[in-house]
């Protein structure tokens, strides 16, 4: 089952208003991570793909590379990319891969995956192959996603003119909104938005800094986009001083940067920033009506 326009099958949902059931929680169901399932992994079966997954991911990036094709890492692995020295829930054997890329590179990237031992569902690619195309790789039963363009799941963000700004992954804002644009926020999705601000400072532009002015562009034009990515934030704020557990967010040395000052610092500037007279409108509506689109889940033919 894939939810269209979001990356892998990690986010699990709380209350229908986007905000957490048990009030005295960040999130819902008490927050805390399954351990994942103590399953022998299976022998590796070899063949062109590799068994860790961000290695293979990398690899697939390489290629793309290689044939002009732009193709940049998202979802949770990106995380692990851009922050090497995060160990927590570093089992990644069983996550698996999400990408990004342009509407012009989908057809031939869409070879290259077959070139390298995947198999596309037929079915779902014809059906949503304009904006999303799902994978697996045949030996390990492993899945992709390829997001085309643009994200859209609570929220919509476009990429398809920054995937050059950084690389492997998507840039650092760009990572972020797709946390923070989620309307029903879950436990793994606000730790990874913790480790990426935990690490990289808020600035002007792309090389080493969350692009704050990227992330205006959808704050201060439309007031949904606002209401979900200013909650999460506080909701951040929350899990990290009341129910961080040990090893969560553990670098293996002291984080680079106060990660609370730089919420307290993201808000400020969202908050502050000139809105639309869209915006100011819809403000006037507030939560009397959905700000946020729900997801559409469809499964998986071959």
């Amino acid at each position: 089952m894939t939810i269209l326009a979001t990356m892998s099958p990690d986010a699990t949902f709380h209350a229908a208003d986007g905000t957490p059931a048990d009030e005295g929680s960040a999130l819902a169901d008490g927050g805390r991570p399954l351990a994942a399932p103590e399953v022998a992994l299976p022998e590796d079966p070899g063949g062109p793909t590799k068994r860790d997954p961000l290695v293979e991911a990398l690899r697939i990036i390489g290629l793309a590379d290689a044939a002009g094709l732009q193709v940049r890492l998202m979802g949770g692995l990106s995380f692990h990319a851009k922050c090497p020295e995060w160990t927590a829930r570093i089992d990644r054997e069983r996550r698996d891969i999400d990408l990004a890329t342009r509407g012009k590179d989908a057809r031939a990237l869409k070879e290259l995956m077959s070139e390298q031992g995947y198999t596309g569902d037929k079915q779902y690619n014809a059906l949503y192959g304009h904006k999303q195309m799902y994978f697996v790789d045949t030996l390990r039963g492993r899945p992709v996603d390829v997001l085309i363009d643009r994200m859209e799941m609570s929220h919509r963000f476009e990429f398809a003119d920054r995937l050059t700004a950084d690389k492997p992954t998507v840039p650092l804002a760009e990572m972020l909104l797709s946390k923070l644009q989620i309307a029903r926020i879950n436990r793994k999705d606000i730790l990874d938005a913790l480790a990426l601000m935990s690490e990289y400072p808020l600035g002007k532009g792309d090389a080493g800094t969350i692009n704050v002015d990227r992330i205006l562009t959808y704050t201060s034009a439309d007031w949904g986009w606002w209401r979900t990515l200013t909650g999460n934030l506080d909701k951040m704020r929350m899990l990290f001083n009341a129910e961080i557990q040990p090893g969560e967010l553990d670098f293996g040395r002291p984080p680079r940067l106060d990660v609370v000052e730089q919420i307290v610092a993201l808000r400020k500037t969202v908050d502050d920033a000139p809105k639309s007279m869209k915006w100011k409108m819809r403000s006037q509506v507030g939560e009397r009506v959905q700000w946020f689109e729900e997801p559409e889940e469809v499964g998986h033919g071959r």
